[in-house]
C-alpha cells in the first residue's frame, strides 16, 4: 500500500455521512484507495484494494456458478447493429445507451458496432449455430465481462459508463426448466448479498414497465441504502422465446418436431462494491464485512525505542492469524505512528486490528480493536487465533443487524397516497403499499415523487390501490433509486 509520508491524516479529508451522504461517499471511494476518476468522463479506474473486493465477489461467484453447472466463456465486446435490432423491444430498451463503433482505423465501416451494453443479441446468434437437438439443451454459460452503458449521471461504481459484470445467459427445452433457472440463480444473488455482504433485502418480481427490455419478466433483489435510496444488487430475467424467436434458435426435439428454446439471462456488476461502502461506511470510512474483505485482520507493532522484540513478536502473530485460515497485513513501517495506521485502516474498513506493544508482550496480552463498534479488548496472547475467529462471525452478524435495521425503520406499510409521498420525500424511505396493477397509477409514482416500483411484494394481504383507490391487484415495494 503506497502512501505519501506527507499526506495528512485520512479522517481530516472526510464529510459526515449526516452531513452529505453524495460527498461523503465519494471521499470514502477516493480516500479509501478503491477507485479513481478517468480522464474519460464518465468513467473510473479500479484501484487494486477496490479490484481486491471484486475478486472476492468473483470468487465466491464463479464457484457457486460452476457447482450450478455453468460454464464460462467469452463473447465480443463489439455487436453487429442488425444484430442488436432482431429484437424490437430489446433495442428501444437501450437505444439511448447505447455506444456507437462507426469508423476502424481510417475505413468507415458499412455496418455500425455497438460497444456491448449486454450480451444477449451476440450470444443468441451464436446459440442458434450451436444448438440443433434436444441433447444439445440445457446450455448454461456465464461471461466475465465489461459492459458499456452512455450514463448521463455517474458515480463511481454505482452507476458508471464502463463498468465490469457477469452476465449468465441459459437455454432450455422447456419454459419449466427455464423458469427454475431463474429462480435459481436469484437465490444465489440474494443468498450471496445477505449471507456474505451482510446486506439485507426485498426481493421478487418487476413491474411490466420496469423489467428488462425484452424479458418476459424480471426478478431482482433490492437494497435499501441508509439514504432511504434503493439499489438493485442483481437481476435475473426469463426472455420466455423472445430472443429465440428473434434468432432463431431452435432445436429438434424427441417427438420429431423443430421448436424454439427459453432463454434465461442474470447478472451482478460492480455496482454491489458501492451497496458496500454505502450500507455499512461510516465516518470513520469503509467498514467491510469479514467474508469479503481482502484483509480480515492488520497486526500493528507499537514501538517507542528498540522495536527489535516487538517487530518480532508482531510477525509471530500475524504468522498465526494467517495459519488460523485469517487474511492478515502485517504493517511494520517505520515512517508511520501507529495513530496515522489506525486511521488508514480504519478508512480501509478492515475488520480487525491487533496491537502490539512492549507492554502488552510483558502482560502476555494483545489488543484488538473492531471496526464495526471500535471496541477496544485485551486478551491473552495464547487465545487470538480462536478471538479473532469468533470476532470475524460477531462483526459479520452486527453489519448485517445494523443494515437490516435501517431497512425496517425506513420501509412503511402506506395506505394513502399522501402517505406515500411523505415516505419518500420526507421520511426518505421505501413505500409498501398495495397497487391496481394500473399503468397511469404507476407512473404517478414517478412523476409525484421520483420512485419507481422496485419489486412485488410477497405478502397475500391487499388493500385497495394507495394512488386511485380501486381494488389493489399485488402488494408492491416503491423507492427512489440509484
Amino acid at each position: 500500500m503506497e502512501t505519501k509520508p506527507s499526506a495528512k491524516k485520512t479522517l481530516e479529508a472526510i464529510t459526515p455521512k449526516s452531513q452529505d451522504v453524495s460527498r461523503w461517499y465519494t471521499d470514502v471511494v477516493l480516500k479509501a484507495r478503491l477507485a479513481d476518476y478517468s480522464p474519460v468522463k464518465g468513467c473510473m479506474i479500479i484501484r487494486p484494494y477496490g479490484y481486491a473486493l471484486w475478486e472476492k465477489i468473483q470468487l465466491f461467484l464463479d464457484t457457486e456458478f460452476k457447482r450450478l453447472g455453468h460454464q464460462n466463456a467469452y463473447f465480443p465486446l463489439f455487436i453487429p447493429e442488425s444484430f442488436l435490432t432482431k429484437e424490437a423491444e430489446h433495442v428501444e430498451g437501450f437505444a439511448p445507451e447505447v455506444a456507437w463503433v462507426t469508423q476502424g482505423g481510417k475505413e468507415i465501416l458499412e455496418e455500425r458496432l455497438a460497444i456491448r451494453p449486454t450480451s444477449e443479441a451476440i450470444i443468441g446468434f451464436m446459440y442458434a449455430k450451436w444448438i440443433e437437438s434436444y441433447r444439445d439443451l440445457p446450455v448454461m454459460i456465464n461471461q466475465w465481462a465489461n459492459v458499456v452503458r452512455w450514463e448521463k449521471v455517474t458515480r463511481p461504481f454505482l452507476r458508471t459508463t464502463e463498468f465490469l459484470w457477469q452476465e449468465g445467459h441459459t437455454a432450455h427445452r422447456t419454459h419449466e426448466e427455464a423458469k427454475q433457472e431463474v429462480a435459481q440463480m436469484l437465490e444465489v444473488y440474494r443468498n450471496f448479498v445477505e449471507s456474505e455482504l451482510s446486506i439485507p433485502l426485498v426481493w421478487g418480481e418487476k413491474s411490466q414497465k420496469e423489467k428488462f427490455a425484452g424479458a418476459l419478466n424480471t426478478f431482482t433483489i433490492e437494497a435499501l441504502m441508509p439514504d432511504g435510496q434503493a439499489l438493485q444488487a442483481g437481476t435475473s430475467h426469463d426472455l420466455g422465446q423472445n430472443f429465440a424467436k428473434a434468432f432463431e434458435i431452435n432445436f429438434l426435439d424427441s417427438d420429431g418436431e423443430r421448436k424454439f428454446v427459453w432463454t434465461t439471462s442474470w447478472g451482478m456488476s460492480t455496482r454491489i462494491i458501492g451497496a458496500i461502502i454505502m450500507q455499512h461506511g461510516d465516518d470513520r470510512g469503509l467498514r467491510l464485512p469479514p467474508r469479503i474483505a481482502p484483509i480480515q485482520a492488520v497486526v500493528i507493532p507499537i514501538v517507542y525505542k528498540d522495536g527489535t522484540a516487538v517487530h518480532t513478536k508482531a510477525k509471530e502473530l500475524a504468522g498465526r492469524l494467517q495459519k488460523a485460515g485469517i487474511r492478515v497485513h502485517l504493517d511494520a513501517r517505520e515512517e508511520y505512528k501507529p495513530g496515522w495506521k489506525y486511521s488508514e485502516y480504519e478508512m480501509m474498513g478492515v475488520p480487525l486490528r491487533v496491537e502490539i506493544g512492549q507492554k502488552d508482550m510483558e502482560k502476555g496480552q494483545v489488543c484488538l480493536v473492531r471496526r464495526d463498534t471500535c471496541e477496544k479488548m485485551f486478551i491473552p496472547d495464547a487465545n487470538i487465533e480462536a478471538e479473532a475467529g469468533r470476532l470475524m462471525g460477531e462483526i459479520q452478524k452486527t453489519l448485517f443487524q445494523q443494515a437490516k435495521q435501517n431497512l425496517e425503520s425506513r420501509t412503511h406499510r402506506v395506505g394513502t397516497f399522501a402517505d406515500f409521498v411523505d415516505t419518500i420525500k420526507e421520511k426518505h424511505g421505501m413505500a409498501d403499499l398495495s397497487w391496481c396493477g394500473e399503468q397511469a397509477c404507476e407512473d404517478k409514482f414517478k412523476s409525484e415523487a421520483g420512485a419507481t416500483i422496485r419489486c412485488f411484494n410477497p405478502a397475500t394481504e391487499i388493500d385497495t390501490c394507495a394512488v386511485c383507490g380501486k381494488p389493489g391487484l399485488r402488494r408492491v415495494f416503491v423507492a427512489r433509486a440509484y
